[in-house]
């Protein structure tokens, strides 16, 4: 227990000093996130799937946590795969917390028996991509057919429209030439604008009310909601949160802060995960996750200790304090025209996991690699093996979009995974029994001599091998 308090009262130090040292490197870091996080947030938000005040006190308490625990800039994001489907197939609040409690619980079952790395090794990382994939694409599909489509050129306002969708598009394209333009806080802010001045238009004095504090509210879900989000949605993310949220993040933790803080281990990670779901899940909140991605934004604009997930956690706490459920009528203003190119981006950016899928190295290989030397000693995939990969990927995908169930398209990537690995399985028994074949004659005439009779038969010995 005393070497727990000093290790946190080493790692607050350091966030401390570091805060000091360079405090707009770590204000700008705390936004390296904000790209993932604000479409899925306001998107669920405005499908009625989280509470937005539990999800703004819990996961500004989960950033504070994991900051003051880890001193790294540690992101809270949405669960991808289960915030995608909440949004396409517009998930109850009882539904979506479901799918966040399974995996929680899951979660925190593999971190305390250390079964983490065998999951992972289990699930083959095509499969974890065809998830991802399916996941980006039906958020893609929700974007343009739910918030887009329905537009009309000067229609339903003059502040959201296609013409700003097309604005939208084109800054979203330019800011991917510049990495450092915050593309969705620029255009949440935008957002916040124009749905402020079409409420201050309104009518409607209850929806210019002031701000309310923060009432808790338990939610207690039904067998059948449970059943629903729990196998359609989270048994699907958890693939995902094993290996990207969990043994990746050690792993590039490591490798960006090789020295200081302490890179924090599987188990940590993992109950970090699931004590946030199991606490917040029950009062509405959205289900969270750590990210790698996440990590490598926000070290990317900046972040270099956990200071800055602090500040960005104390940020949301108070807002979800003090605002939460009363901005909801601002959101509801907020212009389908950018959120859904927001979302849209979400999507592509989440399907582009499949361009990864050639390296040979899995997730979890990446955390056993003992130095660089053993990661420049992989091997290669032959053609044969990338188009395996890319069919069992294929498959998944199939399932989860043509089912409009990522349940049906995890167990279809399996199956199709193992499928193959049994044909490889005979072909290579087959292989070697040709060998050994060949071996055999080869032995036996140069013994003989090439005129000495054989004493059997080579269809016999073929058979007895065989």
């Amino acid at each position: 227990m005393a070497s727990f308090y000093s290790r946190l009262a080493n790692v607050n130090k350091h966030n401390l000093r570091t805060l000091r040292a360079q405090p707009l490197n770590e204000l700008s870091g705390a936004l390296g996130d904000l790209g993932t996080l604000l479409p899925l947030l306001i998107a669920l938000t405005l499908t009625d799937s989280i509470s937005l005040s539990a999800t703004l006190v819990f996961s500004g308490i989960a950033n504070i946590a994991t900051g003051a625990a880890f001193g790294i800039p540690l992101p809270v994001q949405p669960m991808k795969a289960i915030a995608a489907i909440a949004i396409s197939q517009s998930y109850t609040k009882t539904e979506n917390i479901s799918a966040g409690l399974f995996v929680g619980g899951v979660v925190t079952l593999l971190s305390l028996s250390g079964l983490l790395k065998w999951f992972g090794r289990v699930v083959p990382i095509p499969v974890v991509r065809g998830i991802q994939m399916g996941a980006g694409l039906a958020l893609v599909i929700s974007a343009g057919g739910g918030l887009l489509k329905p537009l009309g050129w000067i229609s339903p306002s003059w502040s959201d429209n296609w013409l700003w969708a097309m604005a939208a598009f084109v800054f979203l394209l330019l800011s991917s030439l510049v990495s450092r333009v915050p593309y969705a806080l620029l255009v949440f802010l935008l957002g916040l604008t124009l749905g402020g001045i079409q409420l201050a238009s309104s009518h409607s004095p209850q929806e210019r009310s002031g701000f309310h504090t923060w009432h808790p509210r338990t939610y207690i879900p039904s067998p059948s909601d449970f059943y629903k989000g729990a196998f359609e949605a989270g048994l699907p993310q958890l693939p995902l949160t094993t290996l990207n949220s969990i043994l990746a993040v050690t792993s590039l933790s490591a490798s960006l802060f090789p020295s200081y803080p302490p890179t924090p281990s599987n188990t940590e990670i993992g109950l970090s995960v699931g004590i946030a779901n199991l606490v917040g899940c029950w009062f509405g909140a959205m289900p969270v996750c750590h990210g790698s991605g996440g990590l490598a934004g926000q070290y990317r604009f900046g972040a270099r200790s956990g200071a800055s997930i602090i500040i960005l956690g104390l940020v949301k706490l108070i807002l979800g304090l003090t605002a939460g459920e009363s901005i909801i009528p601002l959101l509801q203003r907020f212009p389908k025209s950018l959120l859904g190119v927001m979302v849209l981006a979400a999507g592509v950016e989440l399907a582009k996991v499949g361009q990864s899928l050639d390296d040979v190295r899995d997730l979890w290989e990446e955390t056993e690699q003992e130095n660089e030397d053993a990661a420049d000693k992989r091997r290669k995939l032959n053609e044969q093996e990338k188009r395996n990969r890319w069919a069992v990927m294929l498959v998944t995908v199939a399932g989860c979009l043509a089912f409009k169930n990522d349940a049906v398209g995890f167990i279809a990537g399996m199956v199709w995974h193992w499928g193959l690995k049994a044909s490889e399985w005979v072909q290579q028994r087959q292989e070697r029994g040709q060998r050994r074949l060949t071996r055999f004659f080869t032995t036996r005439e140069y013994q003989e001599g090439e005129d000495a009779p054989l004493l059997q038969s080579r269809d016999a010995v073929e058979g007895r091998i065989a």
